[in-house]
């Protein structure tokens, strides 16, 4: 299976639909916020490794928190991704913060603040 095979896509899709669900409705670890989502997901071709793509909302504590979180349940998600998803090796997981929206919410505020700032000055400009 090649990397960016129908198949390949296919199951990241899955894995990251199972793993999304899993750790918003299975994981009761404290450690890991509400508004910790799964990015993207991708399962190496031969299905024995996967690097998960993690975001969360909040400081650095609570970022380091959920990661080390999953870490420790990565047992728990393992089993419940074999169980719910038929493949032929349940890849080993390994979790990576991504603070891409993160970034990108960041930006944006940073654009809507220029954008009044702009704003403010063209309607000055026109006034006079």
């Amino acid at each position: 299976m090649r990397k960016n095979s129908v198949k390949n896509t296919r199951v990241n899709g899955e894995v990251q639909r199972e793993l999304s669900s899993i750790i918003q409705t299975e994981i009761k670890d404290p450690r890991i916020p509400v508004m910790t989502s799964v990015v993207k997901v991708e399962v190496a071709p031969d299905l024995k490794t996967c690097k998960a793509y993690i975001s969360v909302m909040g400081d650095e504590e609570a970022k380091k928190g959920a990661i080390e979180g999953l870490k420790s349940a990565e047992g728990f998600i393992k089993n419940r991704i074999a169980k719910a998803i038929n493949l032929r090796n349940t890849p080993e997981i390994r979790f990576i913060l991504d603070e891409s929206i993160e970034y990108g919410i960041n930006m944006m505020k940073k654009i809507d603040g220029l954008s009044k700032e702009n704003g403010a000055e063209v309607s000055d400009g026109q006034n006079s």
